[in-house]
């Protein structure tokens, strides 16, 4: 059923955009004065082929919105499929989010990045009110295509593309179980890939049933164990955009499950009451799944896992 316009609920209204997958990109420009900038965006689109336009946008209360304002040149660095600390690192709000990280001056001096999977260097457009975010407009005067596999985000996590099954072609005459005899069959790479896939395939209708998305199901568990961190904090255990982080604090808000305290951001009594759901679904899901493998199978493969994030 459709809803009509007047009676769109704002939560529901976020929750239903984060439907949308979308790449990942960090938006970087320098401004008159020498300021540079660097974020963490997902807004980025294409806008026109003639002129070559495209287009993003920034909250109007943002720290380096004003940067953006009055910089003659931006660049768009989409990220690639191996640079989710990339976003990370420009996500957080910090010092100098450009101490350490290899760039080099693009057209007006905006810092780009190697080995995106693309980068657009782009004079100033036009700016553009859009409600609570002002929309940039850019004109490309220059760019670069690496091909290289881009970095996703969708539902509330990082992604990466894989070609759907159906746009492949059919191989005539064999069966698709034949497919497991063959070297992805036999890649561990590809086995991990299909393994986090299908859990993940039947553990999401069941966090649905708690009304969360998996950030926010993420967030409740991560300040279960650390109370009181800010935004800017979280999104280092979320692995996630600072501002996807934001939409959910404020969804967790508005449903009185955490609360701001001290400038970070804890449970209140009904978050807990839906953390601890959390944890017993996660438990449950994860002693459905193992249920057919001896508790010494379990304890090797968690051993594996976590030499697997030492390395």
């Amino acid at each position: 059923m459709m809803t009509k316009q007047a009676e769109i609920d704002p939560k529901a209204f976020r929750r239903a955009l984060g439907n949308f997958a979308t790449g990942v990109t960090i938006i970087t420009a320098r401004a008159p004065d020498g300021t540079t900038v660097g974020v963490t965006a997902s807004s980025f689109n294409s806008l026109s082929m003639d002129p070559p336009l495209i287009l993003w946008s920034s909250m109007k209360d943002a720290r380096s919105c004003a940067v953006f304002e009055s910089a003659t040149h931006f660049a768009v660095n989409i990220l690639a499929s191996d640079q989710m600390e990339m976003s990370n690192h420009f996500a957080r709000q910090q010092e100098d989010k450009f101490a350490g990280i290899e760039y080099e001056e693009g057209i007006g001096g905006a810092p780009i990045f190697p080995n995106c999977a693309g980068r657009f260097q782009c004079e100033t457009y036009d700016k553009l009110d859009g409600g609570d975010h002002w929309i940039f407009v850019g004109r490309v005067v220059a760019f670069d295509d690496f091909g290289r596999t881009p970095l996703c985000f969708h539902q509330g996590s990082y992604a990466m593309i894989f070609n759907h099954p159906g746009s492949l072609p059919k191989a005539g005459g064999v069966a698709s179980a034949g497919a497991d005899e063959g070297r992805m069959g036999n890649h561990a790479f590809f086995l991990m890939l299909r393994a986090v896939r299908a859990y993940q395939d039947r553990y999401h209708p069941k966090l649905e049933t708690l009304g969360l998305n998996l950030i926010e199901a993420r967030i409740l568990l991560v300040l279960n164990d650390l109370s009181g961190l800010d935004v800017e904090e979280l999104v280092v255990h979320l692995h996630t955009q600072i501002d996807e982080a934001r939409a959910a604090l404020l969804n967790l808000s508005d449903r009185d499950l955490v609360t701001r305290r001290d400038g970070g951001y804890v449970l209140t009594e009904p978050g807990q009451a839906k953390a601890d759901q959390c944890w017993g679904l996660a438990e449950a899901h994860a002693e459905e799944t193992f249920r057919d493998f001896s508790q010494e199978q379990v304890d090797t493969f968690t051993d594996v896992l976590r030499q697997l994030i030492r390395q």
